[in-house]
């Protein structure tokens, strides 16, 4: 009868572990420190008054803010490109319809990337089943290992069959 409660609880504590939603997520970015993330606090860009209040654009709610920080797009045009090629817009943009069209050449899915989205969620769910631990750890790199290449194999590999390479770094293995 001393096992019987013991029983119980371990019954319990499984039946609470398969209920509710798992969290898969591989990449463990919490921090435990009690303190606040220095990382998360964004300073917004300075406020101006424009030219004239009545060229304002209407708000809309959950929409992007005109101080909110664009750090891609800054960077852009800091090096001269054009910051309004990174907003997505319909089709594809007139300077890389050639690359597209002969990257297609043999066929294109265009779903590609909700296939591929959706199989890379089955393979989270079914990688973060038996992930749980006391202490919080990283599990991205042992999930995705299987599907990595070892670049100095390759270069080798390519090396030996003649093939011209870039110069590599030394391996910091």
């Amino acid at each position: 009868m001393r096992f019987a409660p013991m029983i119980l609880i371990a019954g319990l504590a499984g039946l609470t572990a398969c209920s509710g939603e798992r969290d898969i997520r591989l990449h463990d970015l919490r921090t435990n420190s009690g303190r606040p993330e220095e990382f998360s606090i964004v300073p917004r860009k300075p406020l101006e008054t424009p030219p004239s209040f009545a060229e304002l654009p209407q708000p809309t709610p959950g929409g992007a803010n005109r101080t909110d920080q664009t750090p891609l797009a800054d960077a852009v045009a800091v090096l001269g490109g054009n910051p309004a090629r990174l907003t997505p817009g319909a089709g594809i943009p007139a300077g890389d319809a050639a690359i597209v069209s002969r990257a297609s050449r043999f066929g294109r899915d265009a779903t590609i990337r909700e296939k591929l989205a959706a199989e890379d969620l089955d393979f989270r769910t079914r990688r973060s089943r038996f992930t749980w631990s006391i202490v919080p750890t990283d599990e991205y790199f042992r999930a995705y290992r299987r599907q990595s290449l070892d670049a100095y194999q390759w270069l080798d590999r390519y090396r030996r069959a003649g093939a011209r390479t870039p110069a590599a770094p030394p391996e910091g293995r």
